[in-house]
């Protein structure tokens, strides 16, 4: 017999041996024993373990990746794309990115003749173009006179706001949440370089913070600094055009659907057709629109990670965010921490109390498979038919785990 082949007989007989001193000694006690101790653990970690969290996460993703019912994609979204094929055009009059602001100015003249709803920008402009000083005042002039333009401004580490100089206070459209907000404190932010962004108070963060595995779930309604409440850029847009306010911190995102799934233009496109004297495109192709100039170029490096695709761009998911503010559909996912804990010990001991009383071993196998495909059902229709995800992954994961010893046992 070789080595392997010994082994494996040895640890076959020593499980049997294990097994047949369990059996003599605890009897059918063993699965009240088994399932009080799944109860410390399942205890243990709702407080402080959180162990069932990664399962909760990638059963969501597989859950939202195939759901059966997705909602549209709101056609009055539309994103300006600043993509490879733009800036391979582009370049050949205006060099590489990023162009002068002249360039982006003509574009939000030229688009303001349409009445968009909004033109939002995804694209931080956070320094002044040394080179091109005429061209940074044409643009402030041209943002100066319109009403409905929207730009971000980027929260830095916590950890440097002592080096920074700007106090919550000074940006336009932070609030204090109450008396307690501190006057002095500074935060460390990039806000947009031009006068007329900064009094026009149309700005909010476009932070995007992954879960601890990396992958974006949620997106930030506002932060919460110093008692300070400085609002994402789909809030303050919320704000300006009365769509529905989250009260959390941070919203589950209602996906549309993959990457590349609202109606887009090629920047280049749209701008070198403003220009023609017979135009190829409609004259109210962006009329009563929310605009948003954004890039999926991958040479921008503004991809992400989402249950949809391993390489989101983010003005997709930025588009996501307005979406679901604009119709009030994020998914709510209440902190049902006690409700589940309670299900999944009721799962555990009435699997427990089957095997006690042997009830029958294809009595519990229908009973318990019945019980895990009803929970399971519950999550998949909560995701397709409800604004409400219901995770029942962590009860339905412990109770098989608990069933599969106790099946091995008996």
């Amino acid at each position: 017999m070789n080595p392997i082949a010994a082994l494996s007989y040895h640890l076959r007989s020593l499980f049997s041996r294990l097994s047949g001193l369990l059996a003599k000694k605890w009897n059918t006690s063993f699965y009240l024993y088994l399932a009080a101790l799944f109860s410390v653990l399942i205890v243990a970690d709702t407080a402080f373990l959180h162990l069932t969290t990664n399962m909760r996460q990638s059963a969501f993703d597989m859950m939202v990746r195939y759901r059966l019912v997705v909602p549209e994609a709101d056609k009055d979204i539309v994103i300006v794309d600043i993509n490879e094929a733009s800036l391979s055009a582009m370049s050949q009059e205006y060099g590489r990115w990023p162009w002068p602001r002249q360039v982006l100015a003509e574009f939000v003249e030229q688009i303001e003749k349409q009445h968009p709803q909004a033109v939002v920008f995804d694209v931080l402009l956070s320094d002044a173009d040394v080179y091109n000083p005429d061209s940074d005042a044409y643009f402030d002039a041209a943002i100066a006179a319109t009403h409905n333009t929207y730009f971000p401004m980027l929260r830095l580490d916590p950890a440097d706001d002592a080096l920074s100089q700007i106090k919550p206070g000074m940006i336009p459209g932070v609030t204090p949440f109450n008396i307690k907000a501190s006057p002095d404190a500074t935060v460390a932010m990039v806000l947009p370089y031009f006068n007329s962004v900064l009094t026009s108070g149309r700005m909010g963060l476009h932070n995007i913070y992954p879960d601890f595995d990396g992958i974006v779930r949620q997106y930030p309604v506002y932060r919460n600094d110093y008692g300070w409440k400085i609002p994402s850029l789909p809030l303050t847009i919320a704000k300006q055009q009365g769509y529905s306010q989250p009260d959390a911190a941070s919203v589950l995102l209602n996906w549309r659907g993959p990457p590349f799934t609202y109606k887009s233009a090629s920047f280049s496109d749209v701008f070198n057709d403003f220009s023609r004297q017979n135009k190829q495109r409609a004259a109210d192709e962006f009329t009563g629109k929310i605009v948003i100039i954004g890039s999926t170029a991958p040479s921008l490096f503004d991809i992400k990670p989402t249950p949809l695709s391993r390489t989101h761009p983010g003005v997709e998911i930025l588009a996501t965010a307005i979406d679901n503010f604009k119709h009030g559909d994020f998914l709510r996912f209440p902190d049902a921490r006690i409700a589940y804990l309670l299900l999944t010990l009721s799962v555990i001991w009435a699997t427990a109390w089957g095997f006690y009383r042997d009830t029958g071993r294809d009595k519990i196998d229908r009973l318990f498979g019945a019980s895990q495909f009803i929970l399971l059902g519950i999550s998949y229709a909560s995701i397709n038919f409800t604004n409400t995800y219901i995770n029942l992954t962590g009860p339905v994961t412990l109770g098989l785990a608990y069933f599969t010893l106790a099946r091995l046992y008996d």
